[in-house]
This record gives structure tokens, sequence and C-alpha cells, in this order.
């Protein structure tokens, strides 16, 4: 069963509408000037609410380690995202001072550049200035033959073509944020249909 991810979530109405959805995971941006940040403290705040059986991702670029470990420590945050140019050091030191599990974006554009990472697990999504959330799709082929670390797959994924990426890619889990809003929040029908839609496809 490939695992689902719903990234953005900034909003009271957006843990309510994931508690209805049942995603595996959500996502928290503290990416402070973005316009789906969110708060530490807030965070926290959602982090209660949420069903207990969703696990919540923290995303941050480039962030000081201690923000990290702070958030971690409060125990907001079940794995962390890294979505920067965090490096093999960084990721190292990050892990003497964590027990969360740790993602490491992949941006992929004309090819698909790999580098050693201490990571759990990759996520490869599609090279853009704004590093993620643009919902511009890549080439999946380009990621179909990855083995060598579970993964997430992002970019542009919705309702309209999960079930084709699908049967390109087998990621470990799959990850969307702005094709299931509407009108720039989350769409509580559109994130039910997404996740109803992979455990449909992905029921083995």
């Amino acid at each position: 069963m490939v695992k689902v991810k719903i990234c953005g979530l900034r909003r009271p109405e957006d843990i309510e509408a994931a508690n209805a959805a049942k995603p595996d995971f959500v996502g928290f941006i503290f990416v402070e000037g973005t316009k789906r940040y969110v708060a530490p403290d807030l965070a926290a705040k959602f982090r209660r609410d949420l069903a207990a059986d969703i696990q919540t991702v923290g995303v941050f670029v480039n962030a000081p380690i201690e923000a990290i470990v702070a958030i971690c420590q409060a125990g907001t945050i079940d794995l962390i995202q890294l979505h920067g140019e965090e490096d093999q050091a960084y990721i190292e030191q990050l892990k003497g001072q964590v027990d969360q599990d740790i993602i490491k974006s992949v941006a992929v554009g004309d090819e698909l550049v790999v580098a050693p990472s201490q990571a759990d697990y990759l996520l490869f999504d599609s090279l853009s200035p704004s590093r993620g959330g643009s919902g511009k799709v890549f080439d999946w082929q380009m990621v179909s033959a990855y083995q060598d670390k579970p993964f997430f797959l992002a970019g542009g994924l919705g309702v309209d073509n999960i079930e084709e990426a699908l049967k390109v890619v087998r990621p470990y889990a799959v990850d969307a944020s702005s094709s299931l809003e509407t009108d720039g929040v989350k769409d509580p029908v559109k994130m039910q249909e997404f996740v109803a839609k992979i455990r449909e496809v992905t029921h083995d």
C-alpha cells in the first residue's frame, strides 16, 4: 500500500479535513515568508487536534539546526523534511540530536541527480524556484527505476493523474499540496478523493 502525505496544512479546518480523509502523513511548512507557513506554536496545537494515527512532517529550508531540534523536542512532528541545500554534514549533525526520521528532497529537472545522503527517505519533486508546491509534474520515468532508498513522489500530483503516476513509479508514499486546494486553501473534498483514489489503486 502506497502511503499518502498531504502537505501545507495551516488552518483548523485543514486539520478537520485531514482527520476525515485519513492520509498517513500531513505536512507543516516551517518556512517563513511562504504562503503555507505555520508558526511552531500553532503547529503544536494542530498536532494535538490531529488524529493520533496520522503522522506529522515538518518541512524546513536551510533552517538552523537548533530550530528543528526545538520543534522535534516539543513533540510537534514525527518526521523532518529538508527542502534546501542541507548537506551530509548538516544531516549527520541533525541526526545526532533528534530521533525523528529525515526526508531529503531532490529537485528533478531535465536529469535526475541524487547525491549521497544519510537521510532515511528521499522526496522527488519538480525543480522550481519555489522549492515545491509548484503544481508542476516531472517525467516520472526518470525515477521509475530508483530503488536505493524509499522515497516520496511529489510534484503536481492530484486525483486526475495519480493512477497514471503509480503505473510508472512505485514510491513509498505520494505527496500532494497545491492540487488539493481551491482558491488557495485546502479543499476537504479533494483531500478525501485523493486519499480514496490511492487506497483504491494500491490496495494490494
